[in-house]
């Protein structure tokens, strides 16, 4: 019985990243056909800033700062965050971003924040427009979500910040998250966004946290934080 062997034009096909001398590694065309599905878009994991698993597995930190690796590489950036817990109660995530060379985290930001929330006790729930939280070209800490209790162990923020463009010399810079945070019994579903008003590249950004006036306050005693690029 012959091989059951994959034959293009009548040439067997035993490599299918090189067909005729052609390589294509990523397949979106063969002999100038392109295929008609388009690949979704993926992942790259390129920093891991932040890795503090379990409070007190290390030693807690006032920020943490991402100073290399954003750039025109890629056009969305992601900052993944994982049960991100405070040293200090009823406090926020929180981030800024800088240009070029420059440590001082105070780019204008415009921002809307829109929180929804609902009580273990089933009562209460609510779906509101925070304007404590937002900022109208505002150059504090931008706040990501809501306050997080660090007398309980079991309390924490999760979720994902997107970056958009951030190299553009021409537009300022979008950026949203989606955040879901364990507070003092309630689940606590928070929606930011807005841009950062610079046509500068943007080069850096630093995480806190944050009372409720914007200022930095405490650690981060716990949590893990990764950078991606988009591949489009």
């Amino acid at each position: 019985m012959a091989n059951n062997v994959a034959t293009l034009n009548g040439v067997a096909i035993t490599d299918i990243d090189k067909v005729n001398g052609i390589t294509d590694a990523n397949l979106q065309a063969l002999n100038g056909e392109e295929f008609t599905g388009t690949p979704p878009d993926s992942l790259r994991l390129l920093a891991t800033p932040l890795n503090i698993p379990v409070t007190g597995d290390a030693t807690a930190v006032a920020t943490v700062d991402i100073t290399s690796g954003i750039d025109s590489t890629y056009d969305e950036y992601q900052f993944h965050f994982i049960n991100i817990h405070p040293a200090t109660s009823a406090t926020i995530l929180s981030f800024q971003v800088d240009t070029g060379t420059n440590t001082n985290y105070n780019q204008p930001i415009t921002s809307t924040a829109l929180d929804a929330e609902n009580p273990e006790a089933d009562s209460n729930g609510s779906l509101q427009y925070r304007t404590n939280r937002d900022q109208v070209n505002g150059t504090n800490y931008q706040q990501l979500g809501e306050y997080i209790v660090s007398s309980n162990a079991d309390q924490s923020a999760s979720g994902v910040m997107t970056l958009y463009a951030p190299a553009s010399a021409t537009y300022v810079k979008q950026w949203n998250s989606v955040i879901n945070s364990y507070g003092n019994t309630f689940s606590q579903h928070s929606f930011h966004g807005g841009y950062i008003n610079t046509a500068t590249a943007i080069t850096r950004i630093r995480f806190v946290m944050t009372a409720n006036d914007m200022s930095a306050s405490g650690n981060i005693d716990a949590g893990i934080i990764k950078m991606y690029g988009v591949i489009k």
